[in-house]
């Protein structure tokens, strides 16, 4: 009877050891959980389109409190289904320069904006919602901004590159948003271009309608159509427009080699995850081994020749390509 008790009494201490583990180690991934969702996470860099700031091998760590952490219904966003992105409050604005990581708007077309969750891009924000922004000889221009934007020294590059006419046999594409011959916009000379604001009113002639046609389709969930000098959105006439979300125009350093606003148009708001930090590890893709020079090297907003990449997966550590 005695050692029955003293084998009980065994068996109950050690049951409660392992609950108490079970319960600290649901409390540790609860807590991970949360901090990826709503404070920070990683992407993984596979490609070399970023040098040299960011190499194929770095882990980037992603801020996403200090603007506000996104919540939406992800298995909706799975399932290509509308959903609301809602944000939790923040301190921080995204300023220009800042590189933000986000949800790609436009991964069927150019056409239309979608959410899709697995897609995501890293670009430089070059424009914020308020500003009015030209592209000259290749080189950024906000109004009423006189530091620097982009990579400056990517942009010369580039104005040589169509300068010379060598841009036709590195394939790249002078047209740019909105695609229209008759507005004439190129990437070497673009604008000006108001960045909408919410709150913000245009006035819906035939080109506010055209620079603006899928940022209101996209926000009202109707066609917006040009007939007779009239604007239409769904059956009504509308002469002016008021914003619900702020957007951005944002940028890949390497300016010959990136699909960025100057191509698809306007970022919104809330497809913005947050802007990266830091690179807090990296490992040499052929060795394996670790490049602890890289560890913990800050993201930034000098401009050092990084570009966009497409980023795909979900939450933690993402595969990145270039594009």
């Amino acid at each position: 009877m005695i050692i029955m008790n003293l084998s009980l009494r065994g068996m109950k201490k050690w049951n409660r050891i392992i609950m108490n583990l079970l319960y600290g180690f649901c409390c540790i991934v609860v807590v991970w959980m949360m901090v990826q969702l709503f404070v920070f996470t990683s992407f993984r860099i596979p490609s070399d389109s970023m040098e040299p700031s960011v190499l194929a091998g770095d882990y980037i760590l992603v801020d996403k409190c200090s603007k506000g952490g996104r919540f939406f219904n992800v298995f909706d966003a799975i399932d290509g289904k509308e959903v609301e992105i809602h944000r939790m409050p923040g301190w921080r604005e995204f300023k220009r320069n800042d590189v933000l990581v986000f949800n790609f708007p436009y991964p069927g077309s150019w056409d239309s904006i979608v959410f899709d969750v697995m897609s995501y891009y890293v670009k430089r924000c070059i424009a914020v919602p308020g500003d009015t922004l030209e592209i000259k000889d290749c080189h950024y221009r906000v109004k009423g901004h006189d530091g620097y934007l982009g990579n400056t020294a990517a942009q010369d590059k580039l104005q040589k590159l169509l300068d010379s006419e060598e841009f036709v046999n590195r394939g790249i594409v002078v047209e740019s948003y909105p695609f229209n011959k008759e507005l004439g916009w190129s990437i070497a000379e673009f604008g000006p271009l108001y960045i909408p604001a919410k709150g913000s009113v245009v006035e819906m002639d035939s080109l506010n309608r055209m620079l603006y046609r899928n940022l209101i389709e996209w926000e009202q969930k109707e066609k917006l159509t040009f007939k007779r000098d009239t604007v239409l959105l769904g059956d009504s006439v509308i002469s002016r427009y008021c914003f619900r979300e702020n957007y951005y125009f944002v940028s890949g350093d390497k300016m010959e080699n990136s699909k960025d606003s100057r191509y698809w148009g306007l970022l919104p708001e809330p497809f913005i995850v947050g802007r990266a930090l830091r690179i807090w590890k990296s490992k040499d893709d052929r060795s394996g081994s670790i490049k602890w020079e890289r560890v913990w090297k800050k993201i930034d907003c000098a401009l050092d020749g990084c570009s966009g990449f497409i980023v795909n997966g979900l939450h933690s550590f993402f595969r990145v390509t270039s594009c």
